[in-house]
Parts: C-alpha cells; sequence; structure tokens
C-alpha cells in the first residue's frame, strides 16, 4: 500500500526525479517523459468522466482505464534493468490488454459503421475523450521512442495496451455521441 505522509521533499529540487528502484533521472529524460504523459492521459480521462457519469457502463471501463494507467506509469518508473529487485514490480500484463480490446468490441458494436472520419466534439464527454485519445497516442509515440533506445525496455504489454488506449478512447467518444449518432463527420474539401 503507498503511503504519503509529506507531499514535498526538496529531492527534485535540482530538475531530477527518482525512479522506483532509486536511480535518479533529469526530469526531461524520455523515461519520466513517457510515465508523465501517462499521467496526462489519466487526468484528461478524469475531466472526461465528470461528463461519463450518467453513462454507467462506459464510466466504469474509464475507472478501471485510470486504475491500468496508475500500473502502467508504476511499469515505466521502474525501468526493467535485468538486476535482481526486492519485490515483484508492477507491469502491465497481456490479461489487462484482452480486456481492453473486449471493451472496445462491446462499445463498437452498438455504433454505426464510420463513412468519414470524426472530427474531434459532440458532447463535453466525446469531445474530452477525443482530447485524451490525442494524449495518448503522445504518450505512445514516447513509448515507443524509449524502446528503441540502447539500454530501455519497455515491455511488450505496455505498448500494447497504450497502442489499445487510443482506440478504445476513439470508440468511446462515440458511443458518447449518441453512440455515434451525434459524431461530426469530416467532409473533405467543404471550405473551399
Amino acid at each position: 500500500m503507498v503511503k504519503l505522509n509529506k507531499i514535498y521533499t526538496r529531492t527534485g529540487d535540482d530538475g531530477t526525479t527518482a525512479l522506483v528502484t532509486g536511480p535518479r533521472r533529469l526530469k526531461h529524460d524520455l523515461r519520466v517523459e513517457c510515465y508523465g504523459t501517462i499521467d496526462e492521459t489519466n487526468s484528461v480521462i478524469g475531466v472526461a468522466r465528470l461528463h461519463t457519469q450518467g453513462m454507467s457502463v462506459l464510466d466504469q471501463m474509464l475507472f478501471r482505464i485510470q486504475n491500468d494507467l496508475f500500473d502502467l506509469g508504476a511499469d515505466l518508473a521502474t525501468p526493467d534493468t535485468g538486476e535482481k529487485v526486492e519485490w515483484e514490480p508492477l507491469r502491465i500484463v497481456q490479461s489487462q490488454v484482452d480486456r481492453l480490446e473486449s471493451e472496445i468490441d462491446t462499445l463498437n458494436a452498438g455504433l454505426d459503421p464510420l463513412t468519414s472520419f470524426v472530427l474531434p466534439g459532440g458532447s463535453p464527454a466525446a469531445a474530452h475523450l477525443h482530447v485524451a485519445r490525442t494524449v495518448s497516442r503522445r504518450a505512445e509515440r514516447l513509448m515507443v521512442d524509449l524502446s528503441k533506445m540502447e539500454d530501455e525496455v519497455v515491455g511488450a504489454p505496455a505498448l500494447k495496451y497504450v497502442n489499445r488506449l487510443s482506440d478504445f478512447l476513439f470508440v468511446a467518444a462515440r458511443h458518447a455521441n449518441e453512440c455515434g449518432k451525434a459524431d461530426i463527420l469530416w467532409v473533405p474539401g467543404k471550405n473551399r
């Protein structure tokens, strides 16, 4: 269980932060940027949930995702260096990816097929879910960059999860737009 008695420690005043395993990294380090952007995604989902409280199924899915995103942040903040640690690090696992895929399928089943790209917007819930989708895509790009760096490891389930997350958020936005009926469709060249 996490226990936080004091919020400020002053240890980051020099522009560094500690990973779970102890080493300090600069606050603009790519690994820190990754889990910071996951935290940003989680926060945007929290704002979206202000507008999904009447949509119990979707809201519960988003709540589970918020918890998963803390797991993902812990995964990223605990690099797999191959060294033995005294505890089992928290990692994203395939069952979390599988659940996300199942929830995408559940939400998508009630949507009409798309005939055009969807413009972000519609209901307040959908608009915020589209913002969350774009932030999660940024997190994914950063995580892929990190995974390609020498001496940096990002687990395959973590990469799969963040990739599915943006798909989920897209489908969730359509679901929040009256199951796609209130989607705003792109009309190519409309304003020429």
